[in-house]
């Protein structure tokens, strides 16, 4: 109810009523005064409730009349009324009745009741009710009140103390709370006046508060005060008790008012740091006995109050008092200091405490100091000495007792050591029984226990509470150290969090500003003022706050405290990072790395950090050592493992509080990942270190698992930490997936120090087969795998350190590289990415490269690693690799031979997935590369089945491309337009293989020249397979080139693989290999790499050859069609005259194959199949491509192409002038090469002798075929065909025929030695010389002269029979008495040969002996030349056929040939045939060689027969024309004849046999014939008388001669018979001489000449002579010789000389 409400002013006026008439009846006895006011009162009372309507406006007026009865009752000094009065008098106040000079009577009243110490608990209250209703009271009046209750503070009574105490203290806010009302009125005053217009507003009148304030100073300085009259004493704790509850109270009044502010600076802070004073000096133990006035000692009440009143000064005033607060705060720091009484430092600490829960003070402060250039760095030395005096905690021993105060400092003495003993000695006890119930700090032996101080984030002090204590309390143990914990922590919390929350303040600006651009630049400035306090702020606190952090984490025992310090540690390396701040984020991040590891761990990484941090700082003029390791005794060991390091040594335990700062680490990592920037480097290395230690290995994808060590002593793990595994690998996991939430830089940072961590265990694993730390690599791996969305930005940083790592010596570490990498190509290219990798080709392209960088990596596992994976990715992906192909067949291919069986295996699984499944889904320009693959794949020599089954792709990818060649071709052309413009617009020119051949056709010219590669692999099983494909696929589908690509593939691939084999072979080994591998046996025509080579020579000549064959209409269409011809037929030579019997003898079948080019048939004549006769494959049924079930149709257009093609190549134009020459040309080219190969191949080796073993000797199946070529040849060039050339052929012909045979080659060519047949090779020979004179036969005139020639080369041949021919010097032998085993080289039988020969020539010379060519060229002469040789061996020729056929055929040819000579005897041409003629009989006649002693007398008699022949014809053809035959010729014949006729016999015949033997019909014969032409009565010319009288005289010379030696050699022999030659010889003369008796006898008397009869007379006495012989068959010849005489005793009648004219 309102006081001023009807009710209530009733209820007043009945009260006052009531209470005045009590006071009447008091006093009605003693007081009658009091009683007459008190009924006056009353009346009055009454009036002003009867006269006024506003009765409590009338009682104020009227107060001090309405109070005078109540003020004279109090002045009764009777308690009873006193109370009475009071009571009343308060109601009046609170009724707001009481006006100034009654409350003015009112006071004095009080003040008098007070001296006289009456109701004093009464009169406080009646002051407060006075003074709190209303402002009445003022001035003087209000001081004599305030002095009143400060009066009253100071009795004996201890609650009247401390009621007056309340009382001052309410006073005194009442007075300051009128302040304040008024400065609002006066606020209101200038609004209004702003509204209104009027100038100003009246100023508080009352100096009161200002004046109190400073009168309080006053007495506190225990000075007299100004105002406050009356005062008689006054304690210090209370006056800075008031001052302190003022300035608290009401700060506002002294920042709003000047003169308040200037007290505060002259008087309240002057006087605190006089205060203060001596707690500066005072240092504990110092003190002596003869110390100064007690004053000087700290006295905690005043300190404790100074404390709380400088504590408001900071924290309301600071921005008035900058300086003074400096100085303050400064105090406070040396409070701390360890030489300060221990309650000191307590109280010191809690107003530490109160400050650090003030983040924006602690600003503030950085603000004014710390950035100030020449100030004290405040915040720094707070900070710091809070560090420092946590660090004194543990090194001053400190026993908690305040009598203790006196203990020196470093508690050095024995007793200080003792303390520490028994103070430890209770921790110790409880960690030996594993149970410590008190949260704890122990280090270094000190163990100080931790209490629950205060709340998180309020600083609720004890001691700087404790206003009643006058002594300094007792401290507990632990309690500074816990406040200063607290401190710590809430100061670490508070500026984290104030600055986080302006962090984000500022973000949520930024994106605001991102939004509206325009209100941007204010903002910046104040921004960047804001980052750098900040910043200040945390360089200035961070090395103490990690000094003492560090310091309390080591000591803590307790797990929740480790916890708060790992936080609050967290949080500040957090902001660091958030601030850019990096050394102190490094420092932190250090330090609790360093706390994750087991003590003294040696981590290059973090000592390197931690020693520049050392010389960072130190705490006023303490060094500080961020960890000075601890004993670890208090902690519970967790685990056991082995360090990482190059050099194990030993184990590492690992403690719970270890794993307590790793799950922090993983924490920190996990939240603030973003800021980490380099230290990632520090948080990596050291959790690789406990994953290590902890003995995690990596498992699928990156994950680490628990597993065991491989080597040295497995990791022990206690079932604590065994639970914690799971869950550590799982936040492990976590960490790295979190990645995906980093901006880019993080990433890149968080990639680097993974990298660079990779490194490290890179270089660790090298030269020492340990398990490696694959911590980093794993991680690497996981980090790509969550980052797929943005793998771009990471890629080449993160694959090119796999890659190096893939490259590593040790087997586990690459090969964990390789599945890093492989499982990321394989994620990546699974990816669904944004756009889709087929839009987006660079990045299919950058994801699939390191793929193919793999295959620089030259370990085995590596290589087999990747290509699984590439069967992986085609198995899975192949369908959409679009562009990447050629990379992915790029490393399909890059196989090499040194990488083994197995890699070379998989990798061709991949290409024969590729063939058999992705042509078709392949961009065309990767089809060179699979043919350039598969080619590779050929050309590798681990696994000769490979190498064979991708001959095999080849021939299926050529197929491919033949059923699906328009489309290939649409696109290639596509394509290569793209290409040729992007070429047009760089300025280049368009480089790719084969160019200019369109596209299509540089796809089959890649396919060709890989199979010409494949044509010369070492190995013989490839080069055949690859020659075999390789001219099936051009005869199957060259139709589909074009014809200028028909010349590349003559001149770059055939003519290029003819060289290369004919290189090759040429140079190949000629040693035997013994074996193919294994146990296969090789054949003797294929045991040396020579005779390997000389296999694909043929094959592949054979395959040119083939193709010149079937498609020589297209290839003449080409521009140098006769230049390609010439260069095979130099490859056909070059093989003809190689020393491999098997090549050459090819050769001349690809040249036989190349010249039987029949005649094409035109297309009228054209059978239905010659599209298959062409060789290109008839598409009628579907071909199925090797790929499982996918048949491809065949495309009509391409058989119409085919057909057009081929009908094209069929229906060439008739032969004309031009074709007609160019044909020749081409024969004769040829002609050129068979006569270069002839020639080179028959020449005979030069130099050496018989011994030496030649070079090469060519064999004869390769002559004959050589031979057997001419004919052929021959019928094309026969026109222009010279003497010259037949010249040629000769050479060759007669080199071909001498050369002899192998003897092991001997019996297969030669069927035995008694047969005499012709070898094959002869054989085609005389059909060579027989096409030509046949074709000289039917040929024009101008042809015969070549007769002679054809003459001249069979004579040669008929030489053979008797001379058989060398070859270069080698020994032969002949057959028949060679011994296979014997001779090396066997010469052909060659008498059949001659034989043959020479009856060609009699057949010949019968036809041609009128010819003008051969009378001119003598060629009769020639034959009996030729024949002479045998007709003079005779017996002695090789056969006895020979000379028998010599002379049969001379006879013949004589037959023919001399009625020829006679016809042209006089034109000379046959003169110098005559003597040769002679000769010839003269050698046969009258031959050297005597017979076999063999020969019966049946063969001698048909052998005489010949002879006999031989002189009739002699006596028919020849001497019966003397006339037309040289006169020198008939005296050779006659000579002949005369020796013939007394021819001695041989020396060997037996007696028996001597008539026969003695040739006697021959020289009867002869005798006869020289007879009958010696008496010739026909003489018709002195010429031939000549011949016979010569002839006459030459045959008696001689017998007188015989008969004359006879006679002497008989009487010389006395009894001794002479020889059996001589005695035959005698006897053939004495015949002789009877023959000539019996033809003088006959002719006529005038034909005989007078000398002759002179000579046959003269012979007479000698035969006479002869009779003594003692031989019978002498006596009987004699008689039969000296019978004829009588006949011729007269002298006949006439004596005409005879033949003279």
């Amino acid at each position: 109810m309102s006081t001023s409400s009807p009710e209530a002013v009733k209820k007043l006026l009945e009260n006052m009523q009531t209470d005045l008439r009590s006071l009447s009846m008091e006093c009605k006895k003693k007081f009658p005064p009091v009683k007459e006011a008190a009924e006056s009162g009353i009346v009055k009372i009454k009036t002003i409730a009867a006269r006024n309507s506003d009765i409590l406006a009338t009682l104020k007026e009227n107060s001090s009349e309405v109070v005078q009865p109540f003020l004279m009752g109090c002045g009764t000094k009777e308690p009873k009324i006193t109370q009475l009065c009071l009571a009343a008098i308060q109601r009046l106040m609170s009724h707001e009745v009481v006006s100034e000079a009654a409350a003015g009577n009112i006071i004095n009243m009080l003040w008098q009741l007070m001296e006289n110490g009456l109701e004093e608990l009464k009169l406080l209250q009646t002051v407060l009710v006075l003074l709190t209703t209303n402002t009445v009271v003022h001035d003087q009046v209000l001081s004599k009140a305030i002095v009143l209750c400060f009066r009253l503070h100071f009795t004996k009574d201890n609650i009247t103390n401390n009621t007056a105490a309340a009382t001052v203290r309410q006073v005194v806010t009442v007075v300051f709370e009128r302040m304040v009302a008024e400065d609002e009125r006066f606020k209101d005053c200038i609004t209004e006046a702003m509204l209104v217009g009027v100038s100003s507003c009246p100023m508080s009148t009352s100096p009161f508060p200002c004046v109190s304030l400073q009168d309080l100073c006053q007495l506190v300085n225990a000075d007299a005060p100004y105002w406050l009259v009356g005062m008689t004493e006054m304690t210090r704790t209370f006056g800075l008790e008031l001052l302190e509850s003022v300035l608290n109270d009401f700060p506002r009044v002294f920042l709003q008012h000047q003169e308040f502010s200037f007290l505060l600076k002259e008087r309240v802070c002057p006087l605190v740091i006089k205060l203060f004073s001596p707690n500066i000096k005072f240092r504990q133990g110092n003190s002596s006995a003869a110390s100064p006035a007690p004053v000087e000692k700290p006295y905690f009440p005043i300190c404790m109050r100074l404390l709380r009143v400088v504590s408001v000064l900071i924290k309301h005033f600071y921005s008035l008092l900058v300086t003074e607060c400096e100085i303050f705060l400064s105090l406070l720091v040396k409070f701390l200091d360890g030489e300060k009484p221990q309650w000191l430092r307590a109280v010191a600490v809690e107003s530490v405490h109160r400050l650090c829960v003030q983040p924006h003070l602690l600003r503030s402060f950085c603000l004014s100091y710390d950035m100030k250039q020449h100030s004290t760095k405040v915040f720094r030395d707070i900070v710091n000495a809070l560090g420092s005096f946590i660090q004194s905690l543990f090194i001053v021993l400190n026993t908690g007792n305040p009598a203790a105060t006196n203990t020196s400092t470093g508690g050095s003495g024995a007793q200080g050591a003792a303390q520490g003993a028994a103070q430890g000695g209770l921790g110790a006890g409880g960690q030996g029984g594993s149970l410590t119930t008190q949260a704890a700090f122990e280090y270094r032996g000190t163990w100080i226990p931790l209490m629950t101080v205060s709340v998180q984030g309020s600083a609720k002090a004890t001691y700087l509470e404790m206003l009643d204590k006058v002594e300094p309390p007792s401290i507990p143990e632990g309690y500074a150290m816990s406040v200063a914990f607290s401190a710590l922590l809430d100061l670490v919390r508070g500026i984290t969090s104030m600055i986080e929350r302006a962090l984000a303040k500022e973000e949520e600006e930024a994106v605001r500003r991102e939004a509206n651009p325009d209100q941007n630049t204010q903002l910046d400035v104040s921004l960047s003022g804001a980052h750098l306090v900040w910043e200040e702020m945390v360089s200035a606190c961070w090395c103490g706050l990690l000094a003492a952090l560090s310091l309390l984490l080591d000591a803590s025992t307790d797990e929740t405290a480790t916890e708060s310090i790992l936080k609050a540690e967290l949080n500040v390396a957090a902001l660091c990072g958030r601030l850019g701040l990096v050394t102190p984020r490094d420092a932190f991040i250090t330090a609790i790395c360093k706390a994750s590891l087991p003590p003294h761990y040696a981590l290059t990484v973090l000592s390197s950090n931690t020693a520049n941090l050392n010389k960072a700082y130190s705490i006023q003029g303490q060094s500080v050592q961020i960890i000075s390791s601890s004993s670890e005794s208090h902690q519970q060991v967790v685990a056991v493992g082995q360090p990482l390091s190059v050099q194990p040594q030993g184990t590492v335990v690992l403690t719970a509080k270890n794993i307590q700062c790793m799950r922090t680490l993983l924490n920190l990592a996990h939240c603030h990942g973003v800021v980490l920037g380099t230290s990632w480097q520090l948080v990596l290395a050291t959790l690789q270190h406990l994953v290590w230690i902890l003995g995690l290995k990596p498992g699928v994808g990156g994950a680490l698992k628990p597993g065991r060590a491989v080597e040295g002593p497995s990791t022990v793990l206690t079932t604590a930490v065994m639970t914690d595994l799971p869950v550590i690998s799982n936040i492990l996991s976590r960490l790295f997936e979190s990645s995906q939430y980093l901006d880019d830089v993080s990433l890149h940072h968080l990639i680097n120090a993974l990298c660079s961590l990779s490194l490290e265990a890179v270089e660790m694993a090298y030269g020492n087969n340990k398990e490696p730390s694959l911590f980093a690599v794993a991680k690497l791996l996981e980090t790509g795998l969550v980052n797929m969305d943005r793998i771009e930005i990471l890629w080449r940083p993160l694959t090119g350190h796999l890659l190096e790592v893939c490259q590593h010596p040790n087997a586990r570490m690459r090969e964990w590289g390789a599945e890093a990498v492989t499982s990321l190509i394989k994620a990546g290219l699974a990816y669904k990415h944004n756009p889709p990798l087929a839009q987006n080709q660079r990045l299919q392209l950058l994801l699939l490269n390191p793929l193919k960088e793999l295959s620089n990596v030259l370990h085995a596992d590596i290589r087999q690693k990747q290509l699984e994976s590439v069967l992986q990715i085609l198995q899975s992906q192949g369908d959409s690799l679009g562009p990447g192909w050629p990379l992915v067949l790029g490393v399909i291919g890059a196989i090499r031979n040194d990488q083994g069986e197995s890699l070379i295996r998989t990798a061709f699984q991949c290409l024969q997935l590729v063939v058999t499944d992705f042509l078709p889904t392949m961009p065309c320009a990767g089809l060179q590369i699979v043919v350039d693959v598969a080619g590779s794949f050929g050309l590798q020599n681990q696994e000769l089945n490979i190498s064979l089954t991708s001959i095999g792709l080849l021939w299926n990818i050529s197929d491919y491309f033949f059923q699906r060649g328009e489309a290939i071709t649409q696109e290639l052309e596509r394509e290569e337009a793209a290409l040729q413009k992007q070429a047009q617009e760089k300025g280049e020119p368009l480089n790719r293989p084969f160019h200019p051949a369109p596209p299509f056709d540089c796809l089959w010219l890649c396919l060709y020249a890989k199979l010409g590669q494949l044509c010369v692999d070492p190995r013989p099983a490839v080069r055949k397979s690859a020659g075999q494909t390789m001219f099936s696929t051009i005869a199957a589908h060259g139709t589909l080139l074009q014809q200028p690509t028909w010349h590349i593939v003559v001149w770059k691939v055939l003519f290029h693989l003819l060289d290369c084999v004919r290189k090759s072979s040429t140079t190949a080994d000629k040693e035997k290999i013994e074996s193919g591998g294994g146990n296969i046996l090789i054949h003797h025509s294929r045991d040396t790499a020579e005779k390997q080579w000389a296999e694909t020579w043929v094959l592949t000549l054979a395959g040119v050859a083939r193709i010149f064959n079937t498609r020589r209409y297209l290839l003449q269409q080409l521009g140098d069609y006769f230049k390609a011809w010439e260069v095979l037929l130099d490859h056909i030579q070059s093989a003809a005259l190689s020393k491999n019997s098997e090549v050459s003898l090819a050769a001349l079948k690809s040249f036989q194959e190349i010249l039987q080019i029949a005649t094409p048939v035109k297309d009228s004549a054209m059978p239905n199949d010659a599209l298959a006769a062409m060789g290109a494959p008839v598409l009628i049924d579907p071909l199925s491509a090797p790929g499982p079930g996918r048949p491809l149709l065949r495309s009509d257009s391409m058989l119409e192409r085919l057909t057009s093609y081929n009908c094209a190549e069929l229906q060439a134009p008739p032969p004309g002038e031009e074709s007609a020459l160019e044909d020749a040309a081409l024969w004769w080219s040829a002609w050129n090469t068979w006569y270069r190969t002839g020639t080179d191949s028959t020449r005979p080796p030069s130099g050496g002798t018989g011994t030496d073993r030649p070079s090469f000797v060519p064999s004869q199946p390769f002559l004959t075929a050589l031979v057997q070529i001419f004919p052929a040849l021959y019928q094309h060039i026969k026109t222009g065909f010279s003497m010259e050339d037949l010249r040629k052929l000769g050479v060759i012909l007669h080199g071909a025929v001498s050369i002899p045979i192998s003897s092991d080659a001997s019996p297969f060519i030669l069927p035995s030695y008694t047969e005499a047949v012709l070898t094959s090779l002869q054989e085609a020979v005389l059909t060579a010389l027989d096409v030509l004179q046949k074709a000289i036969c039917v040929g024009p005139e101008n042809l015969q002269v070549m007769y002679p020639a054809i003459f001249e080369q069979l004579l040669l041949f008929v030489e053979f029979s008797c001379k058989p021919p060398q070859y270069g010097k080698m020994e032969t032998k002949h057959v028949a008495n060679a011994k296979y085993n014997q001779a090396e080289w066997v010469a052909l039988n060659y008498v059949p040969f001659a034989e043959r020969s020479l009856e060609v020539v009699v057949d010949l010379y019968h036809k041609t002996a009128c010819h003008k060519a051969v009378i001119n060229e003598k060629v009769l002469q020639n034959i009996i030349k030729t024949l002479r040789m045998p007709l003079g061996l005779k017996y002695g020729c090789p056969s006895e056929s020979t000379w028998k056929l010599a002379v049969s055929s001379l006879l013949k040819v004589l037959s023919t040939g001399l009625p020829v000579a006679r016809q042209h005897a006089s034109s000379r041409k046959f003169d110098t045939m005559w003597p040769e003629l002679a000769n010839a009989f003269k050698d046969f006649l009258f031959t050297k060689s005597t017979p076999p002693d063999n020969v019966s007398i049946q063969e001698f008699q048909k052998n005489e027969a010949i002879d006999v022949e031989v002189v009739q014809l002699i006596s028919t053809e020849i001497l019966p024309f003397a006339i037309f035959i040289p006169k020198d010729f008939v005296g050779q014949i006659m000579a002949m004849l005369n020796k013939g006729s007394i021819h001695s016999q041989s020396s060997s015949f037996t007696e028996a046999e001597v008539d026969v033997r003695m040739r006697e019909e021959f020289s009867k014969v002869c005798f006869e014939t020289l007879l009958q032409f010696s008496f010739s009565n026909k003489v018709s010319t002195p010429q031939e008388g000549y011949i016979s009288r010569m002839a006459l005289s030459v045959l008696l010379k001689r017998s007188q001669d015989v008969l004359r030696r006879y006679v002497d050699d008989e009487r010389l022999s006395g009894r001794c018979p002479l020889p059996r030659q001589q005695v035959t010889e005698i006897i053939f003369v004495l015949k002789a001489i009877s023959t000539l008796m019996d033809s003088l006898k006959k002719t006529q008397p005038e034909n005989v000449d007078g000398t002759t009869w002179a000579q046959v007379i003269a012979l007479y006495p000698t035969l006479v002579e002869c009779i003594t012989c003692s031989s019978s068959e002498v006596s009987s010849a004699l008689k039969e010789a000296m019978g004829p005489f009588k006949d011729f005793m007269q002298p006949p009648v006439s004596r005409v000389p005879n033949g003279e004219s």
